[in-house]
């Protein structure tokens, strides 16, 4: 009772902190900011990187892309640019996949170690503000709605997969997932679009419902990746700042693997609409 009243205090801590600093662009820039740092002290943590330079690197993405093009609404040098990172980001993050489906390991040679602190966790972070800053205004509604869609993929994905899981989805990586439940979250992620069209008056229906099934594929990818490098690590959870939950990265593992294609999907729509 006590551990379950535990988890319940520290998630609607995160979320409570999460859904106040959308309320303001630079509160939302400055908790991303702190939420990114702590999810790479635990991401390097797990892959045993000893540098500071990932967090250097990290801030001077954060604020070049991030900062620069939403609170100074300046894109001049910078549109190319971010087309690169983008691209790159996405590269790197399939060859994650490949290495989900074809390594036994997850190669974690010198070099490795950087690009991924760089290209699968900071510029993914980028991503998230620059989908807050969709068409160089200001929209967090956008945002939280993306956050909606993995939490309400990741509730009833664990809520149908305990009551009606048969089917291990990815037994090596994660035993208690299964297809069932796989299925069942992203049916009400589909549903949950629909809602999420209504009350944010953002996007199309057909456009949430397609970020429905993004969010909920991709992120669940991003979950098995992370879980993969926790199982290389010998580790159950990736840090311990939510007692109940386990680490930050722990809790942003989907949304930081989806938020390039998020971002991929929304300049699809820019550019077509």
């Amino acid at each position: 009772m006590k551990e379950t009243a535990t988890r319940a205090l520290s998630g609607l801590l995160y979320i409570t902190i999460l859904l106040t600093s959308l309320l303001n662009e630079h509160a939302a820039i400055v908790v991303f900011f702190i939420f990114g740092i702590i999810c790479l002290v635990e991401f390097n943590r797990l892959i045993q990187l000893k540098s500071f330079m990932p967090y250097i690197v990290f801030t001077i993405l954060y604020f070049i892309f991030g900062y620069w093009q939403s609170l100074m609404n300046s894109t001049e040098g910078l549109r190319e640019a971010t087309s690169i990172l983008h691209v790159i980001t996405i590269f790197v993050q399939l060859l994650l996949i490949k290495d989900l489906f074809s390594e036994k390991v997850i190669p974690l040679f010198e070099s490795k170690r950087f690009i991924l602190t760089t290209f699968y966790l900071s510029s993914a972070f980028v991503f998230l503000i620059l989908i807050a800053n969709y068409k160089n205004e200001y929209t967090p509604k956008l945002l939280l709605g993306s956050f909606i869609l993995v939490w309400v993929n990741d509730t009833f994905a664990y809520l149908i997969g305990r009551q009606f899981g048969k089917q291990k989805l990815f037994p090596s990586i994660s035993p208690k997932k299964t297809v069932e439940g796989f299925l069942g979250g992203l049916l009400f992620a589909c549903i949950a679009s629909y809602f999420i069209t209504t009350f944010t008056e953002t996007l199309s229906f057909n456009n949430w419902l397609t970020l429905a099934v993004i969010i909920s594929v991709i992120g669940t990818v991003g979950d098995f990746i992370e879980s993969k490098f926790k199982r290389q690590a010998n580790v159950k959870d990736s840090g311990v700042i939510m007692p109940g939950h386990g680490g930050l990265l722990d809790r942003f593992d989907s949304i930081i693997f989806a938020a390039p294609f998020i971002y991929l999907f929304l300049t699809i729509v820019q550019y077509v609409s």
